[in-house]
């Protein structure tokens, strides 16, 4: 509107009416005017291009600005393009990971750090590393997904890992794959910190063929090992007792102390009322899930007034379970000696009799 109204004003013609000039209208002292006062009332010029009457609007909005306004959508300065070539390596590295078969959008929103890090060249030659070695893009997916870390690796820091697991963990090439598989986290720890310091402790509390149990390998001693060890001391354990439980069963340094071992042995104690010596001979215990095995399986005994061995209670098929409390419960009450023997049955013996 601003543009019509100027472009209206400048094609006005000057008016013929002659208009006294300034000078012509000496002011006299009665003649003075306070609200004429002001210098822009002392001159009446022509309506001409050159001059503005006090309607027209202010001179800066002849000429066109950009409003303030608007100035925060104007495109990016020229210093911002250099941050194009590194969105366009983004790019074609999610395109190559596309191409054999990674769920790029998992990898986007969850491991967006490790692909930016790392160089389409280094992903390239990992893969291949990997494919030399036999593995399927399956298990390549299974690993990256399991690892994204992997992905900023190199072949120089894979390769002395390898090393590591042929020749001082003992593992056989045939068994490769599956250890990798099993623990992807080995690829990227570190020989000196990590694998090695770790392969020493194993050894030190006489678990044999860590081969066996290369999965633990990648675990911090002190972190992780050594506190597990000292929490079944703290709750009344031998040294030699509690070691002896992690030599019959290494998986148990997987389980969290907080959410596995605490609940199920304060319900082993608390509930079920055993005795610590049994844990010492079946540490697998604690591998049978609290809801859904070891709470139903004890209650059944005990509506029963049975009392199995802890390995009979939880390690037979729920059928050969029930087929053992049917037995016992239409046979002879136990002998005192027996296994299966619980103080109840004297109570229902008893009431029986009666």
């Amino acid at each position: 509107m601003e543009d019509t109204l100027l472009h209206f004003l400048s094609n006005i013609k000057p008016s013929p009416l002659p208009y006294p000039k300034a000078h012509s209208f000496p002011l006299s002292h009665h003649d003075y005017c306070p609200a004429l006062s002001c210098p822009r009332t002392l001159h009446f010029p022509t309506l001409s291009s050159k001059t503005n009457t006090a309607s027209l609007p202010p001179k800066p909005f002849k000429t066109p600005e950009t409003p303030s306004i608007s100035s925060h959508h104007t495109p990016p300065p020229p210093q911002s393009q250099p941050h194009e070539p590194p969105n366009t390596e983004f790019q074609e590295k999610i395109l190559y990971l596309d191409s054999i078969g990674l769920d790029i959008f998992s990898l986007i929103n969850h491991d967006r750090p490790f692909i930016l890090s790392a160089s389409l060249s280094n992903i390239k030659s990992i893969i291949d590393l990997l494919t030399s070695m036999n593995f399927t893009p399956q298990e390549f997916r299974r690993i990256i997904s399991m690892c994204p870390e992997i992905l900023t690796s190199t072949p120089s820091t894979v390769t002395p890992v390898i090393t590591f697991l042929l020749r001082e963990a003992r593992v056989n090439g045939s068994d490769l794959k599956h250890v990798i598989n099993r623990r992807p986290r080995l690829l990227v720890s570190s020989v000196k910190y990590c694998l090695r310091p770790t392969l020493y402790f194993l050894q030190s509390i006489g678990l044999e063929e860590v081969k066996r149990h290369t999965y633990l390998l990648s675990c911090s001693v002190e972190k992780k090992l050594l506190p597990r060890i000292q929490y079944f001391e703290k709750i009344g354990f031998a040294y030699k007792d509690a070691v002896s439980m992690f030599r019959r069963f290494p998986q148990l340094f997987n389980y969290s102390i907080k959410n596995n071992i605490e609940p199920k042995l304060n319900y082993f104690v608390v509930e079920m009322g055993r005795d610590l010596k049994e844990l010492k001979e079946f540490p697998q215990y604690f591998s049978f899930s609290l809801e859904n095995r070891i709470k139903p399986r004890h209650q059944c005994c005990v509506e029963k007034g049975l009392c199995f061995p802890l390995h009979t209670l939880l390690k037979t098929s729920q059928e050969e379970f029930m087929s053992r409390i049917d037995v016992c419960c239409n046979s002879s009450v136990p002998l005192r000696s027996s296994p299966l023997y619980s103080v109840n049955c004297d109570v229902d013996s008893s009431t029986n009799t009666e």
